[in-house]
């Protein structure tokens, strides 16, 4: 038996990506979101959600530019800790011990322990209710070396050993139980 509850968000696992901004050392600021996806892959492009309130808000939108910085289980502590405390009071590249490095094509800063930057710029801000979503095109994407496959050319994102965020909760990846298509492909006869 299942039991009706009223609307909300339970839509879990999400990703937990750290969220770099601003143009300037004195600017920059890291937000903590999970609220965030891909819209389109061609033209590539992503959203973020945040809240009007939220000190990474008004850099956003002054900027129309920011960065997702996926996390691993190594960047964890940082990734709680940038989603729990405000830049009005702290710098977070300091205080987490994070490496702001410069992006290729966007102002906002990389952060360098992240294995994946995905570089975006902003084309539309809707007004959605409790967050406002920041659709934006996605200009570049860097990736670190270390997990790029060098037979294949293919990034291993597992490898970085990435985190995701489940009501409330923060979890490894788990076990791979298979890759798109598996279901529908041909087995080998012994």
């Amino acid at each position: 038996m299942k039991q009706d509850w009223k609307p909300g968000t339970l839509i879990y696992p999400l990703p937990a990506a750290m969220i770099s901004c601003g143009s300037s050392p004195e600017e920059y600021n890291i937000i903590t979101l999970s609220w965030l996806g891909t819209i389109c892959t061609n033209p590539p492009m992503c959203y973020i959600s945040v809240r009007p309130e939220r000190h990474s808000y008004e850099i956003i939108k002054k900027n129309m530019e920011f960065v997702i910085n996926i996390t691993t289980q190594e960047l964890a502590y940082a990734t709680d800790w940038c989603g729990v405390r405000s830049g009005r009071d702290f710098n977070k590249f300091e205080e987490m011990g994070l490496t702001a490095g410069r992006a290729s094509i966007v102002q906002a800063p990389i952060i360098e322990e992240s294995p994946l930057n995905i570089e975006c710029r902003v084309k539309e801000i809707l007004s959605l209710g409790s967050h406002d979503m920041f659709i934006a095109d996605v200009v570049n994407v860097k990736a670190d070396e270390k997990h790029i496959d060098e037979e294949t050319g293919k990034f291993s994102l597992e490898d970085a050993h990435p985190i995701a965020y489940s009501h409330g909760q923060y979890y490894d990846l788990g076990n791979r139980i298979g890759g798109f298509g598996w279901s529908v492909k041909k087995k080998d006869k012994d």
